[in-house]
């Protein structure tokens, strides 16, 4: 396969990740020791899902991530823009509507959902202002926006370890993990050139969110932000 660079022109990355599609969430099991888990539930208990909300999860894959806001009374909508990852999804998981969306420019209505979440794919967007923007758009008033996403360690004696994973061990760990370890090349290369914790929190509320905050999971290796859509009077 041809790997996707920083550049992360949209067809170049939807390619890459059709190609993992069918082992992507076992793979990514594996590389974090298990902690997708722990991260996927961390998610869950910030969006809080309760009966009458509609929830867009968007970068869903397959929708490991979209299942942890099911319950009764919630409508859990699903988009990305890999179409091997939807058919996936839509297999894992029909009770999950699933739908593709460009971050950049989404398929839906003003105001249309009380939490838009977005898991481990803000990273992967080309114009993360302009997806940010739409996320606004989309959400309702006084409604939430949740993002998951690979951060900047917090501990100094940690971060020179986890350097040397992601540079080192990460694409051979992928090359015996993944019959496709070109993407998880592409993996290290961007979590490295993503901004901190505090510069995404300034973007987040240049896109019109108030409320901004930040929790740290695993030292750093994650965080969750959450912010608000500023309610009408």
């Amino acid at each position: 396969m041809s790997k996707a660079d920083l550049a992360k022109k949209p067809a170049e990355v939807a390619a890459m990740f059709d190609d993992v599609a069918a082992t992507y969430d076992r793979t990514n099991s594996l590389l974090s020791f298990g902690q997708d888990r722990t991260w996927r539930n961390a998610v869950r208990e910030t969006v809080a899902p309760t009966a009458g909300q509609k929830i867009l999860d968007l970068a869903a894959g397959t929708g490991a991530s979209s299942a942890a806001f099911l319950a009764d009374g919630v409508k859990v909508v699903a988009g990305d823009f890999s179409e091997g990852m939807l058919a996936v999804g839509r297999k894992r998981h029909p009770n999950i509507e699933f739908v593709f969306a460009d971050a950049t420019k989404l398929p839906f209505a003003d105001n249309e959902f009380d939490t838009v979440t977005i898991s481990f794919g803000l990273r992967n967007v080309v114009d993360v202002k302009k997806a940010l923007s739409e996320m606004h758009r989309v959400t309702k008033p006084g409604g939430q926006l949740v993002i998951c996403e690979f951060s900047k360690v917090s501990n100094r004696f940690l971060r020179p370890f986890y350097n040397f994973y992601l540079g080192r061990l990460l694409p051979a760990l992928s090359s015996i993990a993944s019959k496709t370890p070109e993407a998880y090349s592409y993996l290290s290369e961007s979590i490295m050139a993503w901004p901190n914790q505090q510069e995404l929190g300034l973007q987040i509320a240049k896109a019109g969110y108030e409320s901004v905050q930040f929790q740290n999971l695993t030292c750093g290796i994650v965080a969750i932000h959450r912010a608000r859509k500023k309610a009408t009077k």
